[in-house]
This record gives structure tokens, sequence and C-alpha cells, in this order.
């Protein structure tokens, strides 16, 4: 081969490289020894296409309750003996009022066994005291067939895909599928060089990190870590 050719070539190569030694060390960068995500707990909900109630015939018992006018009496001052006693009373003193002597003692003695007498009597004959009304709540258990509500068929949308499941309750606008991790960060550790360190990164870095003037730029350039020694 032409060795002006050679020359040439020899030339570009060195060039070449030179080019790349003079770009690798404009630009240093840290290695990337772990990138661990760090996650919190999210809640996973779906959009409600449309629920509808399930229903079950069953039996069962409830309480029935009703205000009802009920009469009643009034209580007899004495029970059920008033007549009784009013009776002997007043025989008595009607018996004392007749004869005298010992044929007195005897009306008296007539006049209270009649009295009484004739108050049982009364008694017997009477009704009751003095009728009124009141209102009272009365209650019955009624057994009977019933339809109810054991759950909701709901459809809802999540991630693009619709899907459904059964709810015991009527949902709103959304519903609560579940839990997941979302990622928030990245602990990072990176060396260079001998050294070490740690960064908490909004994004995954990759397998390196770009050093500026001594610092190495996180997060695209907006922030940059504290000088490393």
């Amino acid at each position: 081969m032409n060795k002006t050719i050679l020359a040439v070539l020899a030339g570009m190569l060195v060039g070449g490289g030179a080019i790349a030694a003079y770009q690798t060390f404009s630009t240093p960068y840290a290695e990337v020894v772990s990138s661990t995500p760090i996650t919190e707990r999210e809640p996973i909900y779906g959009e409600v296409i449309s629920s509808v109630a399930v229903t079950e015939m069953r039996t069962g018992s409830r309480q029935v309750c009703e205000d009802q006018v009920v009469e009643k009496r009034r209580a007899e001052r004495f029970g059920d003996k008033d007549g009784a006693v009013v009776g002997a009373l007043v025989g008595g003193l009607l018996g004392n009022q007749v004869g005298g002597g010992s044929g007195k003692k005897v009306a008296t003695v007539a006049g209270v066994v009649g009295g009484a007498y004739a108050g049982r009597e009364i008694d017997r004959r009477h009704v009751g005291g003095q009728r009124y009304t009141e209102v009272e709540q009365v209650c019955r258990t009624v057994t009977e067939p019933r339809e109810e509500v054991i759950g909701y068929d709901v459809e809802y949308r999540a991630d693009g895909v619709v899907a459904s499941k059964r709810l015991d309750k009527k949902p709103g606008e959304q519903v609560l599928l579940g839990e997941r991790d979302r990622v928030v960060g990245y602990d990072v550790t990176w060396r260079y060089d001998d050294q070490t360190g740690n960064l908490i990164m909004a994004d995954d870095p990759g397998d390196r990190l770009p050093i500026k003037d001594g610092v190495i730029v996180v997060d695209g350039g907006n922030s940059v870590a504290p000088p490393q020694g």
C-alpha cells in the first residue's frame, strides 16, 4: 500500500483516538452501583359504568306496631266490696233506730246483716267504674316473604379495560379495586474513582451519572449533587 495513504490513515486513527479521549475526559461520569426503587402504597380505582341491584326472595319476621283506642274502667274506691261495706254501715245505723233494749241490739245486728247482703247484691249487679278510652301502641310479629337486595353487579373501567364484580353496597362514581406500589423515586449508590455516595433521584439514572464542575448532575441537570471532596 502506498506509504502516503498509510500515513494518512494512521493520522486519522490517532486523531480519532485523541478526539474520543478528549470527549471522555471533558465529560466524566460516575458509575451507578445500585438503583433501588422507592415505593409507596396507593389505592386502585375503577370508573363505574353501571350498577344493577341483585335481589332474592326471602322469608323473614318483622314487628308491626299500630295505635289502637282501648276502652278502660276507672278503679273502684273499695274494690268490689263497696256495696257490702256501705250497706252494713247504713243497715246498722237504721237498725239502731228501731226499738229499745235487747230488741234494739237485735234490730241493729239485723240491720248490719241485711245491709251487707243488700250491698253485696248491689256489687254483684254493678258493672264497674266510669268508662274511659286511651290510645295504646299495640305490636305484633308477622312472618312474610319479601324481596331483599343482596348485592350489586357493577361494571367498571380501569386502565382502559372493562370488567365487572359484585359488591355488597351500591358504589358511587368509582369503585375501590385494591392497592398497588407506586414508584416515587430511586435510592442511588454511585462510585467515582475512590469515592462513593448516595443520592435520592426522581428518575432511574441508568448505568452512570455525568459530572460537571466537580459535582454529579442529577434529574436531567435540574439539580446537582453536593460536591464530593
